[in-house]
This record gives structure tokens, sequence and C-alpha cells, in this order.
């Protein structure tokens, strides 16, 4: 699994946590604002400049988020991130890897 892919499963799996546990909602469903967030996040990942080689987002440089949606992210990460290591250690594990190692430079301009 490439690394975009695996980020788009860590930030759908942490969304569902959260909102199971706040919106009562169950399985893979998602309340509508939940799914806003996640339709959101993914779109900010298929434009990030980094592409395959991007790290964790809060260690980056470019806050690309607008600032209610990056609120609303780090809740949710906040809430789940704990229970991350337990429900789902791979991909708990590659994030904070991801996060450790990310320096937060944007790739050479390829149009120069």
């Amino acid at each position: 699994m490439n690394d975009l892919k695996k980020e788009r499963k860590t930030i759908a799996t942490m969304i569902r946590m959260f909102c199971a546990a706040h919106h009562t909602t169950s399985g893979r469903q998602l309340c509508a604002a939940c799914k806003e967030l996640q339709d959101y996040a993914e779109g900010r990942l298929d434009r990030c400049p980094f592409g395959e080689k991007k790290g964790a987002c809060s260690k980056c440089k470019i806050h690309c988020y607008r600032p209610e949606m990056r609120k609303r992210v780090t809740e949710v990460m906040r809430y789940a991130g704990p229970k991350m290591i337990a429900r789902h250690p791979l991909l708990a594990i590659d994030h904070l890897l991801k996060a450790r190692g990310h320096r937060g430079k944007l790739p050479p301009n390829p149009k120069s």
C-alpha cells in the first residue's frame, strides 16, 4: 500500500472512531459533518505538494487546511490518536514514524 493510501485509510479510520463515539453513528457510516470532514481531508491529500513523499500534516510547514477544518481534524486526532495504538497498531506506528521523520521542506519545483 502506498503512502497516500495509508494516509487516507488512517484519517478515515480516525474520523469513523470519533464519529461513532461523539455522534452515535455505527460501523462505517458517518454523520454529515464527519463525512464533510473526511471528504475535505481526502481532497487536501489529493492536492498535497509533497505527493508520495509527504509526512504528517501536523509537522508540515505548509498548512493547507482552512482554520476551522484544521481545528476539527485536531479534535478528531486528539480523541482517536491514543486509541489507534490498541485498535489499529500498524496504522498508528506508521503515522508516528512519518511525524518523526518529516522535515516540511517543499519538493523541487518541476516547472523550473
